[in-house]
């Protein structure tokens, strides 16, 4: 696992080694074990390592003597790297380390910009081809998208340049960091940004399973790969089982992490199942709440989750005076807004894991997609005819529903919004016309999920809140086998997640199975009513003055919103205040980005 960099670009100049380092050092929080930056005439290459696979070999950017002018890098793990260097071997290539990213440039060499179909894993690949038939750049990442790239390309001088994190990709002269007109709107309609734009114009992100094919001065070629074929190897428990023993399978300290629900209860179960049965050392889990009495706490069920699984359970707890800090940090290092108050949860907890020791934790992250598990898939699964269950299913995802969006934007914004339309009105577009087609709904939905809201909304909020800690998170939901066979279940067992209760029945404790679904976060509403500890940040962050300025939203009517929350705390009204504030708050940092930050997280 590591954090990745490079350029491309026509002309003989080579790029500055000032700047080059810039970039590394504002995500080096997620290779901090080594660093090293290749670099000739118009082309670039670098690496900051988290080593977590042969952390004594496996040194980036990867070379081969045999193989001269093939480079390449690699952020995350490829899981079927020993079958394929036994397979490169039996062609006559030599390895002088068992890393699994040292078999690329012989990989690239047999198959070409085609090798990353060879790959079972979780990546972000980077080769860079400079042999004398032509430098090309090819850029690949996995197929659920768990690993990014980030990239911008200038159209005037066609130079190309990536990297792992935008904050990163900002330190590259040349990178625009203008806003996105429509950022705002996209927070509030979808709380983070969709398919493969990001809220800063001109910065995209690869889509998951795609490969991009760079040349000299030209614009990237991007391609969907074919989807990793693999056999379903049984019922859900036996698949599951599967995924997670690879997984946990690691060559440094693998911990699990315990949200109290049945997904990461199911990882956890079986985690500590395969620790016992290799005479491991116990698992040990890890659980976030916050100090003082919170609506909707998970720690009683994540103790009984490791009780049950006889983990070492660590209840990592954050006073809520921190919050303030947290949402600053979180915000920073995911390079654009997401009104999701997870985050700051995800980037304490992550933060804990790294302090007690691990470098890997194992998530539940990616069943609810699969497996049907949200209200809003049941509530569009189960809608009568008539009923606009898209335009239902779309507030759904939202910080703000629609009507309360339109209602708070100033009326130039609004005309703005209905002229370019919205990510809202794009996602409605997506599933009616897979709903016209006469297609399985279970089935578009499930698609929806996984292929746009799945790698924007939660992977890479995962990728970004882990590494700022130098924490590999593994999410055995997301991997090929499971993915599989959940896309080939019934549409019945694919809505409300029936195959996963069955997984569980015999290894969760009675009460977790049979608790309301609760999403692991943090409790917004509570925190923003009278004397909460978020109330003075967002007062701030919405003052009038910031939000005339900024022209988009009606000061007044926002005003209205938070004094009726205070007056009457509710779910729905925070979100919005919430959404409002982490945008402003991302709009004044990204400000910022072009000034070189250090490594600390």
């Amino acid at each position: 696992m590591c954090r990745i960099l490079g350029t491309i670009a026509a002309g003989a100049a080579r790029p500055d080694p000032a700047e080059l380092a810039a970039v590394s050092g504002r995500q080096r929080h997620g290779g901090p074990d080594e660093h090293q930056i290749l670099s000739g005439p118009g082309w670039s290459l670098g690496c900051d390592r988290l080593a977590v696979t042969d952390p004594c070999g496996g040194r980036q950017p990867y070379r081969l003597p045999h193989l001269p002018g093939i480079l390449a890098v690699l952020n995350g793990e490829i899981y079927n790297h020993s079958e394929l260097r036994r397979r490169l071997a039996a062609r006559g290539h030599r390895f002088p380390d068992r890393c699994d990213g040292t078999l690329l440039p012989a990989l690239y060499a047999e198959y070409g910009p085609a090798f990353a179909e060879h790959l079972d894993g979780m990546f972000a690949v980077a080769i860079l081809d400079l042999r004398p038939a032509g430098a090309q750049l090819v850029l690949a990442v996995d197929d659920m998208g768990m690993k990014p790239i980030h990239l911008h390309h200038d159209p005037y001088d066609g130079s190309t340049r990536f990297a792992s994190e935008i904050p990163a990709l900002l330190a590259f002269e040349g990178v625009r960091i203008a806003p996105r007109e429509d950022a705002l709107d996209t927070v509030l309609a979808t709380r983070t940004s969709f398919s493969a734009r990001t809220a800063l114009d001109g910065v995209d992100v690869l889509p998951p399973g795609a490969t991009a094919l760079v040349r000299p001065g030209c614009a990237p070629v991007v391609r969907r790969r074919p989807a990793h074929a693999v056999r379903p190897l049984g019922d859900t428990q036996d698949v599951l089982r599967h995924e997670v023993r690879r997984l946990a399978t690691a060559d440094v300290p693998v911990c699990a992490v315990t949200s109290g629900g049945l997904d990461s209860g199911l990882i956890t179960a079986l985690a500590a199942e395969h620790a016992r049965e290799t005479d491991a050392p116990p698992l040990h889990t890890f659980h976030l709440t916050y100090r003082g009495k919170w609506p909707d706490s998970e720690a009683a069920y994540a103790r009984s989750v490791a009780r049950r699984a006889r983990t070492v359970h660590h209840e990592v707890v954050v006073d809520p005076d921190e919050i303030p800090s947290l949402l600053t940090r979180t915000v920073r290092h995911l390079g654009q807004p997401n009104a999701d108050p997870i985050a700051l949860s995800t980037y304490a907890l992550f933060r804990a894991v790294r302090e007690n020791g691990f470098t890997v934790a194992l998530t539940g992250d990616g069943a609810d997609e699969l497996f049907g598990g949200y209200d809003r898939m049941r509530a569009a699964l189960n809608a009568p005819a008539g009923i606009d269950w898209a335009g239902a299913y779309a507030d759904a995802l939202s910080a703000a529903p629609r009507l309360l969006r339109e209602h708070l934007y100033t009326s130039s914004y609004a005309a703005f919004i209905a002229e370019h339309g919205s990510a809202a009105d794009r996602i409605e577009q997506e599933l009616r016309s897979a709903d016209a087609a006469g297609g399985d709904r279970v089935t578009a939905l499930s698609a929806f999920e996984t292929r746009w809201r799945l790698p924007a909304y939660h992977l890479r909020r995962v990728d970004h809140l882990s590494m700022a800690w130098a924490v590999e998170a593994r999410m055995p939901f997301c991997q090929p086998g499971v993915v599989t066979h959940a896309r080939g279940l019934p549409a019945a067992a694919r809505h409300g997640k029936p195959a996963l209760y069955e997984a569980g029945a015999e290894l969760l404790p009675a009460a977790v199975l049979n608790r309301p679904k609760q999403p692991f976060t943090l409790p917004v509403a509570a925190m923003l009513a009278p004397g909460g500890p978020l109330l003075d940040t967002v007062r701030e962050l919405l003052s009038p003055a910031r939000l005339v300025l900024g022209g988009k939203v009606r000061a007044d009517r926002v005003q209205k919103l938070l004094n009726r929350h205070l007056e009457r705390p509710n779910q729905h009204a925070a979100m919005a205040l919430w959404g409002l504030a982490v945008h402003e708050l991302w709009t004044e940092i990204v400000q910022g980005m072009r000034i070189p930050v250090g490594c600390a997280a």
